[in-house]
């Protein structure tokens, strides 16, 4: 009983910063024009649309001996009303799978190159001598500049915006990964020597448990990044997916369209986030870390 305390403790903060967080959003954007802000809510809830209207009357009405005149009202469609419409929308699950699509293919060919890149490079000096340079050079070089590059070689489709996924997701799994391998204690090493271990059995007994959450980790900070490349080759080489469909509802002003897209781009890297953390959790002992 009293294990789960701390745990609704935790759902009470959670759920009150959530509540902060809402109303300083709908009040936000109230204020502004429905081309720049939407609110969460706004005028598509009746409840909200009321509550709004009486504040205004009484904000204005304490200004009205200064002379201050209350402007016409006008519509504030709500960001969270548009994302519930997206439910019934077609064109925006079209968007979406051809998102997923892009993330799923360039994380999974991220974790092909950067898990094994990762050990090899631990295991083999003179390669890891030969490369790391070039490797660090493109970690710390803005992905972003390198999207014209890459348009004019690779062209608009979808092999050119996997290139750049690739890109923004591979480095934190593979420099996780190279840490986590290079951290084995040399001793273990020797002991599994010691015992006739192949380097097939090596890396499979030894190397792969020992790196594995390091390279857990790295999967974690790779999904955020994942997301952002996804969302720039979506922008930059072809309005497609869930970033054309930002670039979409940009044109047209419509801003309650585009922060429920920017919406479910959120709930979806924190779902991914919070699925990889718990299981980077599970393997944490396995690196002697008591979590």
């Amino acid at each position: 009983m009293t294990g789960s305390v701390p745990r609704i403790g935790r759902a009470g903060q959670v759920a009150l910063s959530l509540l902060i967080g809402l109303a300083v959003w709908e009040i936000a954007g109230w204020q502004f024009n429905e081309a720049y802000m939407a609110p969460a809510f706004g005028s598509d809830v009746p409840p909200v649309a009321w509550l709004a209207d009486r504040i205004a009357d009484a904000w204005y009405g304490g200004l009205a001996h200064f002379g201050v005149v209350r402007p016409e009202a006008e519509e504030h469609p709500g960001a969270l009303p548009r994302l519930v419409a997206f439910a019934t929308d077609g064109d925006f699950f079209l968007a979406l799978g051809q998102s997923l699509s892009l993330f799923a293919t360039g994380f999974l060919i991220s974790l092909a190159i950067g898990l094994p890149l990762g050990i090899v490079m631990a295991r083999l000096r003179s390669l890891r001598v030969a490369i790391e340079g070039y490797i660090l050079a493109l970690y710390v070089t803005p992905m972003s500049a390198l999207i014209p590059i890459i348009l004019s070689i690779f062209g608009y489709q979808f092999g050119a915006k996997t290139i750049v996924e690739v890109l923004f997701t591979v480095f934190p799994i593979l420099y996780n990964t190279l840490e986590g391998a290079r951290s084995l204690k040399p001793e273990m090493i020797e002991v599994a020597r010691a015992f006739r271990s192949s380097e097939r059995r090596l890396w499979i007994d030894v190397l792969l448990p020992h790196t594995l959450p390091f390279a857990l980790t790295g999967i974690r900070q790779a999904v955020g990044r994942a997301l952002v490349g996804m969302v720039a080759a979506e922008i930059f080489l072809s309005n497609t997916g869930l970033g054309g469909w930002l670039v979409e509802s940009s044109r047209s002003f419509d801003m309650p369209a585009v922060l429920g897209a920017i919406l479910v781009i959120t709930l979806l890297g924190v779902g991914l986030m919070s699925l990889v953390r718990r299981v980077e959790l599970r393997f944490a002992v396995w690196r002697g870390l008591d979590r």
